[in-house]
């Protein structure tokens, strides 16, 4: 075997730590994609009873953004063992109390009920922001890509982009808004 073919075969049977930014994504959506990195899916090498899956850190758990009213609509469900201990929380309510919460129920309700779930989530590392110890960092290798487009902010335009963007049109110079 060539040395060249070696290192292609080492190079797919290793652990990579991967980085997603959570910025204005899904989580569901996000989780769908990540848990193919967890479990190992995206290698080819991948068995289902072989340990391939890769090390992910995600940040910017903080400004993840649900559909529509999932905010106020989503009811996250936790039940002490108690009598009557059963507590349901809105998706506002949860992010507040914990901003990393909500992405790791995700991923964790899409990793596959048995054994190995607790080991998937173990390679799992989640950030509210973008301060990540440097131990961590220093291990990152790849990037995966965000699924929506992190839209730009009005403040964040230039002067001259905004002189160029097209009108519709002008109003007249006496014309009163109210």
């Amino acid at each position: 075997m060539s040395s060249a073919r070696r290192v292609q075969q080492w190079a797919t049977m290793t652990r990579k730590w991967h980085l997603y930014d959570a910025t204005w994504q899904d989580p569901y959506k996000s989780a769908e994609v990540i848990v193919k990195y967890l479990t190992g899916r995206n290698k080819p090498i991948y068995a289902a009873s072989n340990d391939t899956g890769d090390q992910v850190v995600i940040i910017n758990t903080r400004d993840i953004a649900l559909r529509g009213d999932d905010w106020k609509y989503n009811i996250y469900f936790h039940h002490t063992g108690y009598a009557k201990g059963a507590s349901y929380t809105p998706a506002w309510e949860m992010h507040k109390k914990n901003p990393i919460y909500i992405m790791k129920y995700a991923i964790y309700t899409l990793l596959d009920k048995d054994l190995r779930r607790r080991r998937d989530m173990a390679r799992l590392h989640l950030f509210p922001d973008s301060n990540v110890p440097p131990e961590v960092m220093s291990n990152v290798s790849s990037q995966i890509p965000q699924l929506r487009r992190v839209p730009k902010r009005l403040t964040e335009f230039s002067e001259e982009e905004i002189r160029n963007y097209p009108k519709l049109f002008d109003y007249p110079k006496n014309y009163i808004i109210r």
